[in-house]
């Protein structure tokens, strides 16, 4: 995963923010890390123009023992909890907003009472608000120091801290609500001018009232084009009328040509559309989801870089998505919140399985019926993630962050189109296209390409909910050809705001693919949705936003080795994501990197995928000819047990030839997660003389609830060296190898004593039925030939399989499973 701002040190392009000023603990359970929490900013940099703002906006969190109060947090829960007595000593001259002092107000209001107040004097103000600028949450031994320094008690110098941050913060607050007062009394000047405007033409030549004489031929065009929007305005009204409940006239006025920035509203809440504005959409969400939807969706004009459609086709097309997405979102939200009949618990796992016939009775198909020779797979998966809900949403609708936080899940995305960026600078109501190339990380699952509509909508304050559908029914409606082997039904997740920056995330996968195509070994997994289903999707989130909140910890965890900086870690980080997606690519070739499948590759194992392509000019890799070769197996052997065995350099002699016969020794710890298995080691191999030289072994592991990954690749020391002092990581040469497990799947119980694969869960009689294990993917890249021009050999592709299979039965003979 890419970490963004975090990796590169910055922070800019308005995305979510990482808030990292709790410091993380090992001995916190799983799944309670109260610590970094990812929240979206709410205000522009640009926005302050105080110095004074400006340097306590900009100052870190270090106040760890003390108050803990974090600037923008709200402070009366902590400071109505204070005593009247603390109150009052810890009132000073410069607590009042407004300039007067607070106990001169006191005794003009009240007269007769005595009230024990503390003035501070001028030098202690100006000693206090010296140290507010460069620390505005100041440690116990600052205020400590200070308090001795001004002859005042620890208790009112850590009371006046907490005071001028409210007061900041109110400051902040009122300049936040002046902006928006005049931004809002600007749209509505601007709004009333056109209207005006629009009331009483002028003519751009006289500058009295516009009359009608010779309409030209341009002005018939626009006319005509006119009339078609109010057709089209009337088509979008009734749809939305459809999920209103009731209908929804069109406008009574002809719609003025378009201009080139104008936008079409589909409004089915709030637009400025006169009544529309007060018509309620409510949606029911069950008691976890609070209350209705409101509705309002802003379209962004046509794409006119589109080519080969038409004007008129292009606008229906974007109905129709309009249509699709709304059904689509509808069926999302009833199927995240419905459990039976229409989610049966099973009985093995307790993994919950879609009962089909309630579907179809419950839903309409909204993409057509299912080709033939496709197969259904559904699954539904609820999990608490360290990520709010407005982070989460950003994260998903840009497909560049998506990526990254389903790294090995996403082979290549992009946004095709954006139909509707949102509504107010939210995400509310945004609308694209997108592709999208999804894997399993196995040479015998083939890459599912889909073309999808990512439709995004605020159900209640602190509840999202995101929806992916195919538009290949429609694409195939418009003529355009299609050649698919998986569609997307809708599937999505619904997130809710919870307390301490977490989110409880429910997520729905459900999709339609062509079975033939997967191989044996892994339709047991795949048609139980474990494969590319919901549990996977939530597991590698929390696994994700886990990593990513222990990384901004301030504390860095035990393990991790002390003598790397910051800046080192960062840089180990970046490398180990490189080299784990360059792996990714070399098992699943996506197009995203070039690679060419050999066919009849000499005495290669019919299950062995073998590809290669050239490496020029690529600091990041040796140039030359670069062979990839991988294959899945099965073991009879549980996932847990086949990860630690791998992961462990105590054990990597059993199986890996680089380790040269002997133990490895970690030289470099990095935790990415409270399991001690999502770690970034860097390893070094023991010399087999003395005039070898040592090795050096950078490895990155993984392991979450759908699966794990061990990968690895030999580095250059002097590289390392410059790498682990904060050095730039991007040319450090490096070809990855390693392992990906999964579960065989419910169902599955691996090969049987004929040679073929159970696929009957295990029921059928005999000597058939087996326990169940792991399918384990073996992948390598090797550089055969140094010159890129070179031609590749028998030799080398038989050698790279010789590897593979001589890999394989070491670890079963280690593990002690029958060949």
């Amino acid at each position: 995963m890419s970490f963004g701002g975090f990796l590169d040190n910055s922070s800019g392009g308005g995305g979510a923010r990482i808030v990292a000023d709790i410091p993380y603990s090992n001995n916190m359970p799983t799944g309670a890390i109260a610590q970094p929490r990812l929240v979206s900013p709410s205000l522009a940099k640009n926005m302050f123009n105080s110095p004074g703002l400006s340097l306590a906006l900009q100052q870190p969190n270090i106040d760890n023992q003390g108050d803990g109060t974090r600037m923008g947090e709200n402070f009366e829960g902590s400071v109505g909890r204070r005593s009247r007595e603390e109150e009052h000593e810890s009132r000073s001259g410069s607590d009042n907003m407004d300039g007067g002092s607070g106990d001169d107000q006191d005794a003009a209001d009240n007269p007769p009472r005595k009230k024990r107040y503390h003035r501070h004097t001028p030098q202690q103000i100006q000693e206090l608000e010296a140290l507010f600028k460069e620390c505005p949450h100041p440690d116990e031994k600052q205020r400590l120091e200070l308090s001795k320094r001004l002859c005042l008690e620890t208790r009112q110098v850590k009371f006046w801290f907490q005071n001028r941050r409210t007061q900041m913060k109110t400051q902040l607050e009122r300049h936040e609500n002046s902006l928006l007062r005049q931004e809002n009394d600007k749209l509505r000047a601007e709004n009333m001018s056109i209207r005006d405007a629009m009331r009483n033409p002028i003519c751009t030549n006289c500058g009295g009232p516009a009359i009608i004489g010779d309409i030209s031929l341009e002005e018939q065009h626009l006319r005509i084009e006119n009339a078609r929007l109010k057709d089209e305005l009337d088509r979008v009204c009734a749809l939305a009328g459809k999920f209103l409940g009731r209908p929804i006239s069109a406008l009574a006025t002809s719609i003025a040509p378009p201009m080139p920035n104008s936008s079409l509203e589909l409004g089915v809440g709030s637009n400025g559309f006169g009544g529309l504005s007060t018509v309620p959409t409510t949606l029911p969400l069950g008691p976890d989801f609070g209350g209705g939807i409101t509705n309002a969706l802003p379209v962004a004009p046509p794409n006119r870089a589109t080519t080969g459609v038409t004007g008129l086709d292009r606008s229906v097309e974007r109905s129709m998505f309009l249509e699709l997405a709304l059904a689509a979102m509808d069926e999302l939200v009833k199927m995240a919140q419905t459990d039976e009949p229409l989610w049966i618990r099973s009985l093995e796992g307790g993994r919950e399985i879609l009962n089909h016939d309630e579907y179809l009775r419950t839903f309409t198909p909204c993409i057509g019926m299912k080709p033939g020779g496709f197969v259904t797979e559904a699954s539904r998966e609820t999990g608490v993630v360290i990520i709010n809900s407005l982070a989460l949403v950003e994260t998903l609708m840009d497909s560049t962050r998506w990526a990254e936080m389903f790294p090995c899940m996403i082979a290549r995305t992009s946004t095709t189109d954006v139909i509707s960026s949102g509504m107010g600078g939210t995400r509310n109501g945004a609308l694209q296209l997108m592709h999208a190339e999804l894997q399993v990380l196995s040479p015998l699952v083939p890459v599912r390409e889909v073309n999808f509509l990512r439709f995004c909508k605020q159900h209640a304050e602190g509840v999202w909910a995101v929806v992916d559908v195919s538009i290949d029914t429609i694409r195939e409606t418009s003529g355009a050809p299609t050649f698919v082997n998986c569609r997307r039904l809708p599937s999505g997740c619904v997130v809710q705001d919870m307390p301490n920056g977490y989110s409880k995330v429910t997520w729905v996968e459900h999709a339609e693919y062509e079975e033939s195509q997967v191989h044996q070994l892994y339709r047991p997994l795949l048609s139980s949705g474990m494969g590319f289903g919901a549990q996977r999707w939530v597991a590698t989130l929390q696994r994700q936003c886990e990593c990513l909140a222990i990384l901004m910890s301030s504390t860095v965890p035990t393990r991790d080795h002390t003598a790397i900086t910051a800046s080192g870690r960062r840089s180990m980080l970046k490398l180990a994501q490189r080299m784990t997606d360059n792996f990714c690519a070399g098992v699943c070739a996506s197009t995203l990197h070039k690679w060419n499948k050999l066919n009849n590759a000499g005495d290669v194992d019919e299950d062995v995928r073998v590809m290669t392509r050239k490496s020029v000019d690529d600091p990041g890799e040796p140039p030359g000819i670069v062979l990839s070769a991988a294959t899945s197996v099965w073991l009879p052997v549980s996932p847990q047990r086949l990860f630690d065995f791998l992961r462990d350099e105590r054990l990597r002699s059993e199986w890996d030839i680089l380790s040269n016969g002997g133990p490895m020794q970690e030289m470099a710890h990095i935790a990415k997660g409270q399991d001690h298995g999502n770690c970034v080691s860097l390893l070094r191999a023991s010399a087999m003389n003395a005039n070898q030289s040592s090795m050096l072994i950078l490895q990155e592991t993984c392991i979450d609830a759908a699966g794990s990954l061990v990968v690895y690749a030999p580095v250059d020391i002097p590289a390392m060296h410059v790498v682990m002092n904060g050095g730039d990581s991007a040319y450090v040469a490096l070809l990855p190898s390693g392992f990906a497990i999964v579960p065989d799947g419910p169902g599955s119980r691996g090969p049987t004593s004929n040679g073929h694969v159970n696929g009957n869960g295990g029921g059928g009689g005999g000597g058939s039925q087996r326990v169940g294990g792991s399918l384990l993917t073996v992948a390598f890249q090797i550089l055969v030939n140094s010159l890129p021009t070179a031609k590749l050999t028998v030799e080398s592709v038989e050698t790279v399989n010789n590897l593979i299979s001589c890999t394989v039965q070491k670890i079963k003979a280690a593990l002690q499973c029958e060949s």
